[in-house]
């Protein structure tokens, strides 16, 4: 209806003929005179789509690059974020992810392998579920775990785990690595975890990101699955801009 809407508004904005003395009309014959207009003229329809598209690339541009330039320290250095590798590493690697993801669970071994080629690599976590109830339980168990200094064990026994993540299996795993899972269910309700998974989405959307996993290293934005080579040169450059 958005998209509609948005599309009515720049074809009455086309119709010279309407547009000159529209004010003194009621909607129900402005609609009648613009499909006038459209049949008449039908190739204006197309014109408008393809003012609304470039109108919403570039308010998409200026999202991404306010993401990038303006809320740095939040994507970075948000101390609401997990962080593994090395914690004063000179290259940032951000991943947005959903415990049920295949392409995510993929993933771990490209993470792994580049946290355990690459000492210096410092890499933040943006539980981002966006793959029904059972991610956002897991993605909350697993923020939550940090009171219990566990969450990278956690997280790698999810992402490793047979099945879809939900409820029963992911409080079943969080028992095998050790944790309270009494504690782990009323830390889970902490604000904090919330505000986490809120922000993970507004960046998110901010980036343009549609799907997970998704990564962002220095100014590059990498969505979707990736292999280690692949992430390994991005990280290369991000690291020779930064000299």
């Amino acid at each position: 209806m958005k998209l509609f809407n948005g599309i009515f508004a720049l074809v009455i904005s086309l119709a010279a003929p309407v547009g000159a003395w529209a004010d003194g009309l009621d909607e129900d014959r402005i609609k009648e005179l613009v499909l006038e207009t459209i049949r008449e003229n039908p190739g204006i329809v197309m014109e408008a789509v393809a003012i609304l598209e470039q109108q919403q690339a570039a308010a998409a541009d200026v999202a991404r690059a306010d993401v990038l330039t303006n809320q740095r320290n939040l994507l970075e250095l948000d101390p609401n974020a997990p962080v593994l590798g090395n914690l004063d590493g000179d290259v940032t690697v951000v991943e947005f992810f959903d415990y049920n993801c295949p392409y995510c669970r993929r993933a771990m071994d490209v993470v792994q392998g580049l946290l355990d080629d690459d000492p210096d690599v410092r890499l933040v976590y943006r539980e981002w579920p966006i793959l029904g109830e059972g991610s956002v339980f897991a993605a909350k168990a697993a923020l939550a775990a940090r009171e219990q200094g566990k969450y990278e064990a956690f997280h790698w026994a999810l992402m490793s785990m047979n099945g879809r993540a939900e409820e029963a299996s992911v409080m079943r795993v969080a028992a095998e690595v050790g944790l309270d899972v009494d504690q782990l269910r009323r830390d889970m309700e902490a604000p904090e975890i919330q505000e986490h998974l809120v922000t993970s989405m507004n960046l998110a959307q901010s980036l343009g990101f549609n799907g997970t996993p998704s990564f962002v290293v220095g100014e590059e934005l990498v969505p979707g699955f990736v292999e280690q080579s692949e992430l390994v040169e991005v990280v290369e450059a991000a690291r020779k801009a930064a000299e």
